[in-house]
Formats: structure tokens, sequence, C-alpha cells
């Protein structure tokens, strides 16, 4: 069932369905909380699922002065509205920084975090250029000729030629959720944010990185050495596969998200 949430004066708006421990799946650029669908209908007979619009994106409205600090701030006013004080949590890409922004300030709410396809590190010059280019391109032509020009990218090769149809979706469905303003903002947020490599390092809970092999977003060699930073780390590779894994091998994803979860909650 959808729930709001007063966000700075804005509407904050979260999925929720589910029994029992808590987990919480953010969604990345471009993205809303349906990124997560396959994994929302599988967790949800084992766990309570929470998955929010973040701010900008859906049914969340955008707030002023849009950062990945205060993205982590509505999630943890989901958290609490929730009455809700462990929690593991899953992010996938520009997810995945907002869920580290959260660790950083609240980690003893934490059971465990997850890295779906996303870094602790910084943007380089190199990527924030490449930002820059695309705050430009959806200034000057627009959404819906960015994302036909970009988000093809996100996937793997074989998947984009044997699955367009899927493709096409996603990119439908970016489209129906993204404004330009919201992106741009969140464009913004990516390049101000901090590298969070020490979070990796002291953080003491189980952290599960999930990387696919061909993945241009965050290649894999961005996100190898940061596999050995925490002293626990769950590492799925998935071959063939490149930054939407949670959609290209979405069966394979779901089985891996609920063991993790399953093996934070056992130890913790």
């Amino acid at each position: 069932m959808w729930k709001t949430i007063n966000n700075g004066g804005r509407e904050g708006a979260y999925w929720s369905e589910g029994e029992g421990k808590a987990v919480i799946l953010l969604h990345g650029f471009a993205e809303d909380h349906s990124v997560w669908e396959h994994q929302t209908a599988f967790l949800r007979n084992h766990y309570r699922v929470l998955v929010p619009d973040l701010p900008g994106t859906g049914r969340s409205q955008l707030t002023d002065g849009l950062s990945i600090e205060s993205m982590a701030e509505f999630i943890y006013a989901i958290l609490v509205e929730e009455n809700i004080s462990q929690v593991t949590m899953i992010g996938h890409s520009m997810g995945g920084y907002v869920a580290l922004a959260f660790a950083e300030k609240y980690a003893h709410l934490l059971e465990g975090l997850g890295l779906f396809s996303s870094t602790a590190r910084p943007d380089s010059e190199e990527k924030k250029e490449g930002r820059q280019k695309s705050i430009r391109m959806i200034q000057q032509y627009g959404l819906e000729s960015f994302f036909r020009q970009t988000l093809p990218s996100m996937f793997a090769a074989a998947f984009r030629n044997q699955q367009a149809a899927r493709v096409d979706n996603y990119i439908q469905q970016a489209l129906a959720t993204a404004t330009p303003e919201g992106c741009i903002a969140y464009y913004e947020a990516m390049m101000a944010r901090p590298d969070r490599t020490e979070v990796l390092a002291t953080i003491q809970v189980p952290v599960l990185f999930v990387i696919g092999k061909e993945d241009q977003a965050v290649p894999l060699d961005n996100s190898l050495p940061q596999v050995t930073m925490p002293a626990v780390a769950s590492i799925h590779i998935f071959d063939q596969v490149g930054h939407m894994g949670l959609l290209e091998v979405y069966e394979e994803s779901n089985l891996v998200l609920h063991h993790f979860v399953a093996f934070c909650q056992h130890s913790s």
C-alpha cells in the first residue's frame, strides 16, 4: 500500500507490504520504486518491504536543495514513521549513494547494507564532466531524447539486442516518473557527494556487493577494490550483465537479496 509523509514541506511517498523484519529498497537515477517490482513481489513473502520514490521521482515531490544526504534523511523519516529500529537497506546505483549516506549517520539502525551496481567512491573529474554534459543535453533536447540515447547503455549488449521490448519499457517508465528538474537535481547531488569508502571500512554489519561484469556506469574495476573493505562482505558478480541486474537477471537477483537479508538477520 502507498503511504506518505511530510518531507521538508513536500510530500514524500513510499510503498509498503509484507510482514516481518524490515527491508528497504532504494532506486537509482531515472527510476522509481517500480524498478524493484520483481524483488518486491518476491521479498514480500518473507519480509516487510518498503520501497520509496526518492524526492523528485514519481509520487515524491522534489525538495529544495536536494542532496544525497537530504535523501538519506527522507529514508530516516520513513523508518521513524514506521517505528522501525533495524533494517536491511539495499540501494541500486544512486540509491546506493543514499544508503551509504544513511549508513554514515545511522549505522546503528542497519542490519545490513547492499550496494547493487553502486560505489562508495566519489565522482571522478571525468564522471563529473559526463554528468555536466548530460545536464546540458536534458536542457537542450528534453528528457525523451536524452533517455532514448543514454538509457539503453545501462543494459548489457546481449540483453539490449534480445530484450528490446523490456529496454523500451524501462525507458517508458523513466519518462512516466522523471522530470527534467528532478534529473538535473540528481546529477548535481551525485557530483557533490563525498568519498564514502571509509563507511565501508568501518561498518559493523554485513555489506552486499552486486556487480555486473558489463556495467558501464559503475565498472568492475571501480567496484572490485571495495569488496575487501568491510569486515563482512557478500559478493556477487553477474556475467553478461550490465548496470541493471535487478531487471536483467531478476530471478537470480531476488535470491541473492533474499539470502543476504536472511544472513544479516541471523547475524544481528
